[in-house]
Order: structure tokens, then C-alpha cells, then sequence
């Protein structure tokens, strides 16, 4: 079975801020193992507004390693089924791995700052 994983990337560890990242790391996995790997460019603007959840789903990305994320953004990958797992820290190989291997789970904490798209 095919998966892939996107991680908002900035110079090649997990961008804190989901919204504001350079890019996007997607990994192809199969067999529990990565396989391929592409980057996305970050479109401009709030992560919740931005597009880019829709865009996520339609390359077929099931899984989103993210550092930090407001609700909002959570809500509209989550809507797009994409399974959010926030707290990620580090090198975006190292992370994708770990992930793999069922050493990261959700922190389950969101991002505090308030922004202009937090309760769209």
C-alpha cells in the first residue's frame, strides 16, 4: 500500500509554523518504508485559508508531520482527511522515520498565536 506524508519544511527540518513554511517535504511510502520524496512550494498566506489542504489531498497525502498549527488549518487538512500529528521537531528525513516507526504522536497542543484566520 502506497501513503504519502507531507512536512512543512525550512532548510530541512520541520518549520514550526505550518502557515509560514518554506515548503512542503512530501514523502511516498510503501511498505512502511519511504520511497520517494518531492517538495511542494509553500503558497502565500495562512495555512487555513491558503489552498493547500485541497492541494495535499489531490496528491494523495494522508498524513501531515507538523510542528506547530492553529486550530483553523487543523480543521481544514483534517477535512480533507488528512491526519494531523503536531509536535514535530527536527530533521524532516529523521521525523518521516520516526513516524514510520510509531515513535511520534500528536502533541495535541495547537498554536497559541492568535491570527487573522484562526476561527475560519
Amino acid at each position: 500500500m502506497i501513503m504519502k506524508i507531507a512536512v512543512p519544511t525550512r532548510e530541512g527540518v520541520v518549520d514550526n509554523h505550518f502557515g509560514h513554511c518554506d515548503h512542503y517535504t512530501i514523502y511516498t511510502v510503501e511498505g512502511g518504508q519511504i520511497v520517494g520524496s518531492s517538495t511542494l512550494p509553500s503558497p502565500q498566506g495562512c495555512g487555513c485559508k491558503s489552498g493547500i489542504a485541497l492541494t495535499l489531498q489531490q496528491m494523495g497525502v494522508e498524513v501531515m508531520l507538523a510542528g506547530n498549527m492553529g486550530e483553523g488549518a487543523k480543521s481544514k487538512l483534517e477535512s480533507h482527511n488528512i491526519r494531523v500529528i503536531r509536535g514535530c521537531s527536527g530533521d524532516v528525513q529523521v521525523v518521516a522515520e520516526s513516524f514510520l516507526r510509531g515513535y511520534i504522536f500528536d502533541s495535541g497542543v495547537g498554536c497559541s498565536v492568535h491570527h487573522e484566520c484562526a476561527d475560519k
